[in-house]
């Protein structure tokens, strides 16, 4: 199988396309044939970083050294299953996260059927579908400590990003007014999600305005919540996608609910074929991207 490893931990380049062996699953995985997958802020986090900061998440990632298949996020069809797989079967087509331990940017994943995956929405292509389970489930997992209702106020710092674009979607969905910042060349995407208010964070800063909001969520670890407690309600809460979020199977079929009826949907800024990861990820690279960077494995 075709898959990008990284040779070289640093700039994009360090990536390389080699050919592997096809995982065999285990009693308790599934064996996907991948068609989409994506590059994620995390993803290119993860190749940028140096040799300490590697050493200490290998840990929980089964290693960081040369050769890593990086990616979190697929979409693809369950080719073959472990003897012990009860909730999915061959020719499912599923969507989902691999988790730390990554390896999405490959033809083939095992993943055991316990992680977070779901059968992919039907309303969505492989490459939509792919770009849905790391930004939404960030997004959900963190907003629900805002516990928003209809008709509070909620800002969404970022709102053009991945999780800032799902962020913004959900906080309407459950009925709050949404103000959505970000650049003005950004401001029709956003408000094509439902925002009722956009702000250019390059020429006004909302800190400085008097209006307040219930809920504050920094989609992309900009804020200080020091910087913006002026700027809550009396009983305001601030949010950050600083905070650590848990993967589970229960929220993406939640998010799959929300897609098929028409709540919720991805943003794909660009598409790129795995022979172009190296393009893929100097774009993430520059912070420019607006949802998601999508690469194509089919």
């Amino acid at each position: 199988m075709r898959a990008a490893v990284v040779s070289k931990y640093g700039p994009p380049e360090g990536l390389k396309l080699v050919d592997l062996d096809k995982p065999t699953p285990k009693a308790n995985e599934l064996l996907v044939r991948v068609h989409a997958t994506t590059v994620t802020f995390g993803d290119a986090m993860l190749r940028r970083m140096g040799f300490a900061s590697r050493l200490v998440m290998g840990l929980f990632m089964g290693g960081l050294g040369k050769g890593k298949i990086l990616g979190h996020e697929f979409a693809g069809v369950i080719e073959a299953v472990g003897e012990e797989v009860t909730l999915f079967k061959p020719g499912d087509e599923i969507f989902g996260s691999a988790g730390m331990k990554g390896g999405a940017h490959a033809e083939y994943i095992s993943i055991p059927e316990d992680e977070m995956v779901s059968i992919k929405p039907s309303n969505l292509s492989f490459e939509e579908a792919a770009a849905v389970p790391v930004g939404a489930n960030t997004a959900y997992h963190i907003l629900r400590n805002g516990n928003i209702e209809s008709g509070q106020r909620v800002l969404i710092y970022g709102a053009s990003g991945s999780v800032g674009s799902y962020a913004l979607q959900l906080a309407k969905f459950w009925g709050a007014e949404v103000t959505g910042v970000s650049s003005a060349k950004n401001f029709e995407m956003v408000e094509s999600l439902g925002a009722d208010f956009v702000i250019d964070y390059k020429t006004e800063d909302f800190t400085q305005s008097s209006k307040t909001y219930d809920v504050i969520f920094d989609a992309v670890r900009k804020l200080s919540s020091s910087k913006i407690q002026d700027s809550l309600t009396e009983n305001g809460v601030f949010l950050s996608s600083r905070t650590s979020t848990k993967e589970e199977s229960e929220n993406l079929v939640f998010l799959r609910g929300l897609i098929e009826e028409g709540s919720l949907k991805p943003v794909i800024d660009r598409t790129y074929p795995l022979e172009e990861i190296v393009e893929a990820h100097s774009y993430v690279d520059t912070g420019r991207k607006k949802g998601n960077v999508v690469i194509t494995m089919i």
